[in-house]
């Protein structure tokens, strides 16, 4: 795409008019009725882009409160946290994964105003997660501990803390389901829909936190399991009510028994999408979870540092993830409403947006990384790891940003393979190699590990722009 043209697609965005504002962050919450392949660029973003956002700041205020309560049990309670969220990614890979490949088909047969075969899209996604979940929590409930012992976590943490992991392994089935079906009502456009359900689970979880790891009233104290359970039956609760509104509701995308019969070839689309979607972010996440060994090597102190930094990070980049969804959307279904050009145009809009906002949050990040740690734990050692990681990783948001919503183009269309090779060079070929070599060889510690995590992002991003500005992805057929 040339200047010019990103020049004219930043022009479609239109003056704002607060009571105009008002009236659209109304519609956008309650749930917009317009075909957003004929809605303004400018509307059409918005209005899927505030649901979710707030989708996304509600899963962020979870992760920042979840690891508020478990860091009041010490420091091993927050490593162990940090341990076994780094596997979990892999668990958050698969479903991520299916999500980009539901999203790509679902989007694209709304686009082409095909609701029935949106609906069976979704059914097989939805089998096809269930599938999924079932392998990885059989092995994640019987091999909790030894998974804790494997990942250098000391034998004391591994025998008061196995408990965590194995209800988050065992019950990951809420965890897929949960991306899957929210994905089918974003990419449907839905995003309101998806967003009420998601702070439903985490508001659940946010109540239920104190009072099982400190047993509060008549519930008995659980420590670290008790945050296990509350996020798996805040999650369960959620996935009820997305069944409910898929076949008894009234939305885009609706169930019944047209719906529920197996498609194979369906189902296999699906699989070969998914394919490069969870290679795409299992390349990501393997990483990550080499990095957290790398860091456990340091210390627990060091780790605990580390985990809470990584989950304000998350509390900060959340929200971009849900403008970067929007674009998703909106590249799926404009591309099947054969609208190439308009596709191309909400992912420069969506993502000069998403600098701005996540320029803004990095500032704050970079200016006071010492309050925002010390909101968690006042141990010196904990705090002066968590400030480092702040410091680091806040600088390179701007990157990122952009990076979120390029990626998010790319899965939109159905391309999922371009991500993954980016992936692969950036965090397998630079990022582990370089964390090894300045915090181990070179002995810079835990500053040479988030070297390494903005020097790759950064990379990813500039790749990801010269490809996506290349247009091959706009000639993929789902």
């Amino acid at each position: 795409m040339s200047n010019k043209k990103f020049v004219l697609s930043l022009g479609k965005i239109k003056p704002i008019r607060f009571k105009s504002l008002w009236s659209d962050i109304k519609e956008a919450i309650a749930g917009s009725e317009r075909d957003f392949t004929e809605t303004s660029l400018g509307k059409a973003i918005f209005l899927l882009s505030v649901p979710m956002i707030l989708e996304m700041a509600m899963e962020s205020v979870f992760a920042v409160v979840d690891i508020f309560f478990v860091s009041r049990l010490g420091a091993d309670a927050v490593a162990t946290v940090g341990i076994t969220e780094s596997v979990m990614t892999i668990v958050y890979a698969i479903g991520i994964g299916l999500s980009t490949a539901t999203t790509a088909l679902v989007a694209r047969r709304v686009g082409e105003k095909k609701a029935g075969k949106a609906g069976n899209a979704a059914f097989q996604a939805i089998l096809v997660g269930l599938s999924f979940s079932v392998l990885l929590a059989v092995p994640g409930f019987l091999f909790a501990k030894e998974f804790l012992l494997l990942m250098g976590a000391s034998e004391s943490m591994a025998d008061e803390g196995y408990a965590y992991p194995m209800i988050m392994f065992g019950g990951n089935m809420v965890i897929m389901l949960l991306f899957i079906i929210n994905a089918v009502f974003r990419s449907s456009g839905d995003a309101a829909v998806s967003m009420r359900v998601l702070w439903m689970a985490n508001i659940i979880n946010l109540v239920l936190d104190p009072i099982l790891i400190f047993g509060l009233g008549p519930f008995p104290e659980m420590g670290i399991k008790g945050a296990a359970i509350a996020t798996t039956v805040g999650r369960g609760t959620a996935v009820c009510y997305q069944f409910y509104l898929l076949f008894k509701g009234n939305g885009r995308i609706h169930l019944d028994i047209k719906n529920l019969s197996i498609r194979l070839h369906v189902m296999l689309k699906l699989l070969k999408l998914s394919v490069g979607g969870i290679f795409q972010y299992l390349i990501a996440t393997s990483s990550w979870i080499i990095l957290v060994r790398l860091v456990s090597e340091l210390g627990a102190d060091v780790l605990a540092g580390y985990t809470i930094a990584i989950r304000i990070i998350i509390f900060a980049l959340l929200p971009a993830w849900g403008l970067s969804n929007a674009a998703a959307t909106l590249v799926g279904q404009n591309l099947g409403a054969k609208k190439p050009d308009r596709a191309e145009q909400s992912v420069w809009i969506t993502g000069f947006v998403n600098i701005i906002m996540m320029g803004v949050i990095g500032t704050i990040i970079l200016i006071i990384p010492d309050t925002l740690v010390g909101l968690f734990i006042d141990d010196p050692a904990v705090l002066q790891s968590g400030i480092t990681t702040l410091r680091w990783l806040g600088a390179g948001f701007l990157f990122y940003a952009l990076g979120m919503v390029v990626v998010q183009g790319f899965n939109g269309s159905g391309d999922t393979l371009t991500p993954t090779k980016i992936n692969l060079f950036c965090f397998w070929l630079i990022e582990i190699p370089l964390a090894y070599l300045l915090s181990m060889t070179l002995n810079m510690g835990i500053t040479g590990i988030c070297m390494s995590i903005i020097i790759a992002e950064s990379l990813l991003t500039i790749i990801g722009v010269i490809l996506f500005r290349q247009g091959k992805w706009k000639l993929r057929k789902v």
